[in-house]
Formats: C-alpha cells, structure tokens, sequence
C-alpha cells in the first residue's frame, strides 16, 4: 500500500491486539492511546534506513513494528539503556534531535510517536529532520492538537461554571504534568513543515474528547503506577488478564472508536521531503 492512499485510513490493517500489547505493560490512560497510535503505522511504507526521533524506552517500536528499526535517537540516557534492553534497534543515540549526527540526506523515512510537542527548539528539529531525509521520503507522527487542553474535563467544568481563570490555571498545570510545549493546529503544523522542506501529505485527527478524559483522570491519579515504577522497575506487576477485566471494556470502547475523529484531541501527520 502506498504511505496515504486516499482511503487508507478506512482500509487499517489491524493484526495485533495492540490494546492488552501495552496494557499489560504500561499505566491504563498511557496504554489507551499508545495502542491506538500504533494502529496508525501499520502498513505505512518504512524504507531503511528508518530515524526513530524520541524513541524513549523502546516499548512503542516494539510492539509496533514487525522489524527492527535502523536507528533510535533520545536525549535520556536511562530510556536509552532501556531501549537497548528490548533490542528493537540496530543502533541507538543518546542524542538531541536538533543536531543529528547524520550526513544529509542519509535516511529513507522517519517516525516520532508523540514527542514533537515536548521539545522547546521545535524549529530546530524540524529542519534537522528535513537534512537527514532523502528527497521524497515520509516523515511520520502524531502530536496532541489544538482542542487537546480545552477538551480537559476539569477546564471545560471550570469554563462552565464562569471560572475562566481557573479553567486556564488548569491547563498550565496540566501542561506542566505532560511536559506540553506545542499543542497547535494542523495548519500551524504544516506551515511549519513547508517552511522546512516538507510537503504536507495528509493528517488524521483522532481521540476523542471522551477518550481524552479517561486519560487525564488517570495521569492524574496514577502515583501508584509511578511508585511501582520507581521500586520494580516495572509498571504492572501482575500481567495476567484477569487482573484488568474491569478497566479494559472502558478502554476497549474508546480503542475501537471510529476516525478520523471530527473532534480529535490529536492528530497523525504524512509529511514527505520534497
């Protein structure tokens, strides 16, 4: 299949249960949408050499991808070793993605799953993507979009009960908590892609605003997970089904709700090097 044919997104090939995949290793709400992200890259064209940028421990190539990935790039040196645990890539980097040590034009194609919108020299990463890229190669990621804050439970209580401050307040916090710098709408995105090189190809919003409030009770509430995290090593420490039969349905729902969403709170770009 060709990286966006124009019904591509109606015609996913879905061929893991990508759902319990991340559930039975990760905390509930981060499970639910990296499952559904990982939907999205099926059957996307990957030629090597493949640039992962913010490829973080290593958990979402693995259980994404049926290949080993060429090349892993991170600033954490812990996610890094982690990364190299799971031996999901021929080579990683303890790097920063604004000055990639790569020759230009040395890759073929390039993913980043939900890490543009932490990086403060955004500018900067982009134009270093579009050096590295081969003219014509694919740029794949997703990022929160510009309906990702208002859509937050607590805020849009807040702006209904007349608090406008308050609701705002929130949203800062919340930011804060995620690490959210760039949270802009699919037209900022793309004039920011042209402005380095690449064309726009196509983009997908998905996760509802309903799914979204299920995610952001649970990054509220989700110290034990991290407390876990801390003393094991580990997120979940049982992984048997039986001990999530009563989050999964709730989760299942929203894993299985259609796009693109009209009101998606993120969205999956197609960029392409011209």
């Amino acid at each position: 299949m060709p990286p966006c044919s124009k019904n591509y997104w109606l015609e996913l090939r879905v061929d893991k249960d990508f759902l319990w995949l991340h559930l039975k290793d990760l905390p509930y709400f981060r499970a639910m949408l990296r499952a559904v992200e990982a939907r999205f890259f099926q059957d996307l064209v990957l030629p090597s050499p493949t640039l992962d940028i913010g490829c973080g421990d290593g958990h979402f190539a693995l259980t994404t991808f049926n290949h080993k990935i060429d090349v892993g790039l991170d600033p954490d040196h812990g996610t890094i070793l982690e990364a190299a645990q799971r031996s999901n890539y021929l080579v990683l980097i303890q790097g920063d993605a604004g000055e990639l040590p790569f020759p230009t034009g040395y890759f073929a194609s390039a993913v980043s799953n939900s890490v543009l919108e932490h990086i403060p020299h955004l500018e900067h990463v982009i134009r270093e993507a579009s050096r590295v890229l081969k003219p014509g190669a694919h740029f794949y990621f997703c990022v929160p979009n510009h309906r990702f804050n208002a859509s937050l439970s607590l805020s849009r209580w807040l702006s209904n009960m007349g608090f406008p401050k308050l609701a705002a307040g929130y949203q800062h916090f919340y930011d804060r908590l995620a690490r959210h710098i760039h949270l802009d709408s699919p037209g900022v995105w793309q004039n920011r892609l042209e402005e380095h090189g690449f064309e726009m190809v196509a983009s997908l919003d998905y996760f509802s605003p309903q799914a979204l409030r299920v995610l952001e009770w649970g990054h509220l509430f989700g110290i034990p997970s991290l407390l876990i995290r801390k003393i094991t090593g580990r997120w979940i420490l049982m992984k048997k089904e039986w001990n999530f039969v009563l989050i999964r349905p709730i989760l299942q729902r929203y894993y299985d709700e259609g796009y693109p969403h009209p009101d998606g709170v993120c969205t999956f770009f197609v960029a392409r090097k011209l």
